[in-house]
């Protein structure tokens, strides 16, 4: 501001030092060949006049947009909105600290309209993706696209930057521990095997099972996307006297109970219930169910984070796997 309160702009403060618009920008964004003493010139007159930039003349100066794209499934269940909210919240606090603001965009497996056009008028200068596919559409557009973008969840694909938990080795931590309690008879339901995070989960399952010598167990019952399929995947591994039972995610686990309340039975009297994932979803339930806790705002925050050091053209991990916490409570007792 100037001392009569109006906004000052790049002009003024050019026409002020005697230099010109593009010297006053190139000090203020630190970008082009700069004398140390024209910088700091035009550093002490901006501070003297609580200069503020103008974003757009900011973006304009840089050539960046101060945007970012968080990807969100169009397609997840509701269940599956809290996760991708704590993303979301994630990514949004640790762009805002750095100037940037957040454009959400929804997708869907088979659909790349919201992100060919988020590409196609350039409007970010990166972009999350808040979930990997086996068969990723939406990876191999922005790997032929020159923009920087991370990946929440771990894939296949060369040259993409991931930020996830490590999903292998919880669930094979989870269901040792399981095991190591004496439950022998053991039992899996998860949901679609498109996704790269159920098939990282069964791996950590099997895992365990093969160290425990353990074959299959009971039964594995993967793409159980209804609730149909998960109840008959339940009836066939009570049919096979499963002392527990472990559902991939929350949903599942859910509707896991749900049914087994409707066939008079009890947890973990007559069965015991865990999950690979624990929610919100879960927080009432008594007993509390054994779970692994992880932290999706952290998961944005450092997607996020990755992201704006890929954009400032910094070097960055190629992966990057997060903590997770086992929770072991009543119904596994």
């Amino acid at each position: 501001m100037s001392g009569n309160g109006e906004k000052i702009t790049i002009s003024d403060i050019a026409e002020a030092l005697g230099i010109s618009k593009t010297t006053v920008s190139r000090a203020i964004s630190g970008k082009g060949r700069i004398g140390e003493d024209t910088v700091r010139r035009v550093q002490e007159y901006i501070k003297e006049h609580d200069y503020i930039p103008n974003p757009m003349a900011k973006g304009l100066a840089s050539q960046r947009t101060y945007n970012i794209a968080w990807i969100m499934p169009g397609d997840s269940y509701i269940t599956d909105l809290p996760f991708f909210q704590r993303c979301m919240i994630g990514v949004t606090g640790e762009a805002s600290a750095h100037d940037y603001d957040v454009i959400i965009s929804l997708s869907y497996d088979e659909n790349n309209d919201s992100l060919e056009r988020l590409l196609r008028n350039k409007k970010v200068d990166g972009i999350i993706l808040g979930r990997t596919l086996i068969k990723d559409n939406r990876i191999e557009a922005l790997l032929n696209a020159d923009i920087p973008f991370v990946a929440i969840g771990s894939c296949s694909y060369e040259g993409v930057v991931q930020i996830d938990n490590d999903h292998v080795k919880a669930c094979f931590e989870l269901t040792d521990s399981l095991i190591k309690k004496g439950i022998r008879r053991i039992g899996l339901i998860g949901g679609t095997s498109d996704h790269v995070v159920n098939n990282d989960r069964l791996k950590g399952y099997m895992q365990a099972l093969k160290e425990n010598k353990l074959d299959k167990s009971c039964g594995i019952f993967m793409d159980c996307e209804s609730v149909t399929s998960v109840k008959r995947a339940v009836n066939d591994l009570l049919k096979a006297s499963c002392e527990c039972i472990i559902c991939m995610d929350d949903r599942i686990c859910q509707q896991v109970l749900e049914y087994i309340k409707s066939l008079n039975m009890e947890c973990p009297q007559d069965v015991r219930i865990a999950s690979f994932y624990n929610s919100v979803l879960l927080d009432n339930i008594k007993p509390a169910v054994s779970a692994i806790k992880y932290d999706p705002k952290e998961l944005g925050i450092e997607a996020c984070r990755v992201l704006l050091k890929m954009i400032d053209g910094k070097e960055v991990n190629e992966k990057t796997l997060l903590d997770y916490e086992i929770l072991l409570r009543g119904s596994t007792n």
